[in-house]
């Protein structure tokens, strides 16, 4: 089987944790997935820090980098793709969303999620069920678990 990238990108939203963001990035380098970094950032944002974090595969991943959201909301108006943002607060669970080829999911910040005026720009909101007396995923593992059914739903629809 040949492996082919994804048009797919995942964005991090100010990110607070190093080591969650360099293995958000290790998973977009491996599916073959875009990634974004929204600033600013808990920490500082370079090669350096990724690459203490274990994160050898920077070289495999494009990287946009984006120094505030109104940053990002400007450059992603100009590619007209669909943000698709990753929410406790979603309206749709993340498995029943029909995902498109090129949309944009983004995950919130580690301490705070992300802030209304994210909530506001987003086209979808999908949010993970999970047991009520539970709070919350780590970031990593949420953005995983909707970047696959993402790649699935596209590669079903190409065996189409």
């Amino acid at each position: 089987m040949r492996f082919i990238p994804h048009r797919l990108m995942l964005a991090l939203l100010e990110p607070d944790i190093p080591q969650n963001a360099g293995t958000m990035l290790r998973t977009c380098a491996c599916l073959g997935v875009g990634a974004a970094i929204v600033e600013p950032a808990g920490f500082p944002v370079s090669d350096r820090h990724f690459r203490r974090s274990g994160m050898d595969y920077l070289d495999q991943v494009t990287i946009e980098r984006h120094v505030s959201f109104r940053a990002f909301e400007a450059w992603r108006a100009g590619t007209g793709r669909r943000l698709v943002l990753l929410t406790t607060a979603g309206a749709v669970e993340y498995a029943d969303f029909a995902y498109r080829p090129d949309d944009i999911l983004m995950v919130g910040r580690e301490s705070a999620g992300a802030p209304a005026h994210v909530h506001e720009a987003a086209d979808a909101r999908v949010k993970i069920q999970i047991r009520p007396e539970t709070r919350s995923l780590n970031v990593a593992v949420a953005a995983a678990m909707v970047l696959g059914e993402a790649i699935r739903q596209q590669r079903d629809a190409a065996a189409r």
